[in-house]
């Protein structure tokens, strides 16, 4: 069979009893249309009615036709996706079965074709549709073709590359980018973990709390935490208050408030004031924002915090064993983060994790820039000196790329010059950076830092060297940072500023994919020296991961700092996991073997799983034994969680030989719009929030677990700004009576947008399962279908005469019935339904009807129901 390719075969309503027997009638006789105009020809040798009657079936050889108008539908161009569009369809001469799209001028260009490549004629013909004429894409376009999708409401294009503008793949138009409406937004993480050890009470809890407001393209955010000790007592630090909002024309996001610099050429701070810098993400396949991934191992239930220029930017809880967190925010491009592991029996131990930015090259003609004003913002001074900073690359060559900047500040400057080549070798990176210091009480230091770096994807090898950089730095060179802290020890009764000088600085992200079967290396670290003191700081995460059938395993290590008794310590652990059976929710068994370079060696077993439908409810259960330095410890823990519809719940506990610890917490976000109120388990920068109504319970495809809620509303939590994002719902569950129009759209959020998306729910009413017979007791002919008062259909007939239909506004009311061309294939009938509860449910209404005479079943009607319906 050939068809029109995309076309649908069968009305949408039509019943699955239908569509299957029809398509094998068809298939089998192959009787197929000719190609060209995309028509199929059914064989009705097969649906003979009683009496030698035949079904009409020649409504089925267009396919699902649709009716003129105008409909807002997704437009799709060579299977690229550019956006939403009003679509207008006219019928084609007196054939209602023809109806096309038309097009003008705008709606040509938005399929981003070129009208200045088009033949002459075409002009004219764009000119005739600026007039009011319908003019078909063909028409316009030599070798186009256009096919509207009743059942998807999408309507695909099929251009010539030739006439096509061009455009870098992924590339969706600004005009089509979506600011969202005005809302209010909040997420939320807390948590309270406390501790008993040698006697001695601990508590901590943590808030932390993202809180913004859309107005139009302006998005106000806040982010700050509020942490609480039981004897230091409550503190709450403000991370960041900003104002933004995109710039399309300039691609840059312009910020006034707290926020960090990007860290591409000098050392990223915290800063209050104003930024306007470019937006790489408004670039097609552009590189979204960095955030490294943190590894590390935890010896019990432990309180993992993440800091990053002296902010507390994460806090969570994790299990005993190797722990993985991946889900920070990209607060900047620079400075490492601190990882401080506080273990159930109150020991801490902390590593760094780097935190920089690949090698700068730049696509060719493409520039970049950033300018920042304000003032410096560091919780760990108290000096604020105002600074001016801009950076500038450009993209030279397909080899070449130059970028520069400079930063002024009370008592310092510093600028930079340096160059990235892009070769088949990977990316190399060298700059220099010279500062000058002005000190009161001490010498002025003046000095240079060459840095040089190197990022590269070796496909063959599978190795992708995210950032291999080494930096050295003469004694008198100080970045921003340590001059401000420098300047304000500065004062003539001070003594010389204690604290190390930087010398030289190696830092390392390596991931290594092995041959089929071998599995992934990964190593994160930095090494470092000084000019004032001996010694070196070496830190690193490194790991192996691989798997044998359904036996998984690995080997970790780790190098890390006891803040107890300032000493580095390597940690080693090997694990293997193996899951306890076949189905979803099988337990899944892990013993870990560690060890430390102080000789202690442990020993953890722990069982995980997840229950629900969704996998909503998770749970694990850990034992450990542990020896080393004349001590025997042994533990157990318990931990649980359950993501539900409106936050996600945490609960951990544990007991060692002199310790015992329990904590909780409870994370989601609040979403308020002119729509109501919202809640969910989790809330991104950009967002959704999803709008059907009486499609409650419907499952959205985008996020596990994801459902409405009971008023129709969900909230889609992580979105990626200025790129085309598919929201899809899942009908299965849904009553009967609800009817989804279309079960995905497609939106294009700007950065921080929450956008509506609205999917319609049909016109309403009831849905029933009738019974439809002739007054001689003969099932109404297979394929029949059933219009209401207006000339909507209601269904199509099945098996035995039954019909589901849909749409019923009323309980009681006229059909009418219609399997042929002629006056004799039509009759009507009266139903009449219980009485609505006023909820849609699940088990359908029965009723019987007996088909005949139009006049005569109004009137029988309306004798019984008054204020019945009628047919028309």
């Amino acid at each position: 069979m050939q068809v029109r390719r995309r076309q649908r075969l069968f009305p949408s309503r039509l019943c699955p009893c239908c569509v299957v027997v029809l398509s094998l009638f068809s298939a089998s006789t192959g009787r197929a249309a000719t190609a060209g105009s995309g028509d199929v020809e059914f064989n009705d040798a097969f649906l003979r009615q009683p009496g030698g009657g035949k079904l009409d079936v020649s409504r089925f050889n267009e396919g699902n036709v649709p009716l003129p108008g105008t409909y807002r539908a997704d437009l799709q161009v060579n299977g690229a996706w550019l956006g939403m569009a009003e679509i207008s369809l006219r019928q084609a001469g007196n054939d209602a079965r023809n109806v096309q799209p038309c097009f003008d001028r705008m709606l040509v260009e938005r399929a981003r074709v070129d009208v200045t490549r088009l033949p002459a004629q075409s002009a004219d013909r764009l000119a005739h549709a600026a007039m009011g004429a319908c003019m078909t894409l063909p028409e316009l376009v030599p070798g186009a073709s256009a096919v509207f999708d009743n059942g998807e409401l999408r309507l695909d294009l099929s251009v010539p590359q030739s006439f096509l503008s061009r455009s870098a793949r992924g590339y969706v138009d600004p005009r089509y980018w979506d600011e969202g409406v005005n809302a209010a937004r909040l997420a939320y993480n807390a948590n309270v973990y406390h501790t008993e050890s040698t006697g001695v009470s601990s508590t901590q809890g943590y808030l932390g709390l993202n809180a913004g407001v859309n107005i139009g393209p302006w998005r106000f955010r806040h982010y700050g935490s509020l942490s609480y000790d039981a004897v230091a007592g409550n503190r709450y630090q403000s991370v960041q208050t900003s104002l933004q909002r995109s710039i399309t024309p300039m691609r840059s996001q312009l910020v006034v408030g707290d926020a960090f610099t990007d860290g591409a050429m000098f050392d990223s701070f915290g800063f209050r004031g104003v930024q306007l810098a470019t937006d790489d993400r408004m670039l097609p396949e552009s590189q979204r924002g960095y955030a490294p991934t943190v590894r590390g191992i935890a010896n019990s239930n432990a309180r993992v915090q993440v800091r990053q220029n002296g902010n507390l930017i994460y806090e969570t809880t994790v299990a005993p064993g190797s722990f993985e967190i991946d889900d920070l925010y990209a607060t900047g491009y620079g400075g490492d983060l601190e990882v401080l592991v506080t273990e159930a029996d109150g020991s801490v131990h902390a590593f760094f994790v780097p935190y920089a930015p690949v090698v700068n090259a730049l696509r060719p003609g493409v520039w970049r820039y950033s300018v920042t004003s304000g003032q410096y913002r560091n919780t760990g001074v108290q000096s604020t000196p105002l600074f001016v900073q801009a950076t500038v690359q450009h993209g030279i060559s397909n080899l070449l790329t130059g970028y520069g900047g400079w930063l002024a500040a009370q008592g310092y400057f510093s600028f930079v010059l340096g160059m990235a080549m892009n070769t088949r070798y990977g990316a190399f990176g060298a700059d220099a950076t010279h500062a000058s210091t002005r000190l009161a009480s001490q010498p002025d230091r003046s000095g240079q830092s060459v840095r040089v770096s190197y990022s590269k994807l070796v496909s063959p090898t599978r190795t992708n060297v995210t950032l291999a950089a080494y930096r050295y730095s003469t004694s008198g060179f100080l970045n921003f940072a340590e001059a401000v802290a420098t300047r304000s020890l500065d004062d003539p009764n001070a003594a010389p500023v204690p604290g190390a000088v930087r010398r030289g600085r190696l830092q390392l992200t390596i991931s290594q994919g092995m041959p089929a079967g071998y599995g992934n290396v990964y190593l994160s670290g930095s090494t470092q020296d000084y000019w004032n003191r001996r010694g070196r700081d070496t830190q690193y995460q490194a790991g192996y991961n691989n798997s044998y059938k359904r036996v998984s395993y690995g080997i970790s290590a780790a190098r890390q700092i006891n803040l107890g008794t300032a000493r580095w310590e390597n940690r080693v652990m090997l694990t293997v996991g193996i899951p306890l059976g076949r189905s979803p929710h099988a337990p899944y068994a892990m013993t870990s073997l560690q060890q430390d370079s102080a000789g202690v060696m442990g020993i953890q077993e722990s069982l995980t799983g997840t229950l629900g439908a969704d996998s909503n409810v998770t749970y694990g259960l850990n034992a450990s034994h542990s020896s080393g330095r004349g001590t025997v410890t042994n533990s157990v823990a318990a931990n649980a969680g359950y993501v539900s519809p409106i936050a996600t719940l945490t609960a951990n506990a544990s007991r060692g030989n002199q310790y015992s610890q329990y904590g909780a917490g409870v994370s989601g976000g609040i979403v308020a719009y002119a729509g109501g109120v919202t809640f969910t388990s989790a809330l991104g920068d950009t967002v959704a929030i999803v709008e059907a109504a009486d499609a409650t319970g419907a499952r959205v495809a985008n996020t596990n677990g994801l459902r409405l809620d009971p008023w129709g509303h969900a909230v889609v939590p992580n979105l990626m700004p200025f790129s085309r994002n598919p929201i899809e719902i899942d009908p299965k569950g849904l009553p009967l009576d609800v009817e989804l129009r279309s079960t995905l759209q497609q939106v294009a959020p700007t950065s921080g947008a929450v956008v509506h998306v609205r999917f319609d729910t049909g016109k309403g009413g009831r849905a029933a399962i009738l019974r439809v017979r002739t007054p001689d007791g003969t099932p109404l002919p297979f394929g029949t279908e059933v219009f209401d008062a207006d000339g909507n259909l209601a269904g199509t007939v099945g098996q035995d005469g039954r019909l589901l239909a849909r749409g019923l506004t009323r309980d009681a009311g006229v059909l009418t019935a219609k399997w042929g061309p002629l006056q004799a294939d039509t009759c009507a009938f009266r139903y009449a339904l219980p009485a609505s509860a006023g909820n849609p449910g699940r088990a359908l209404p029965r009723a019987d009807g007996v088909c005949g005479d139009l006049a005569s079943a109004v009137v029988s009607m309306k004798r019984i129901h008054p204020d019945a319906q009628g047919a028309q």
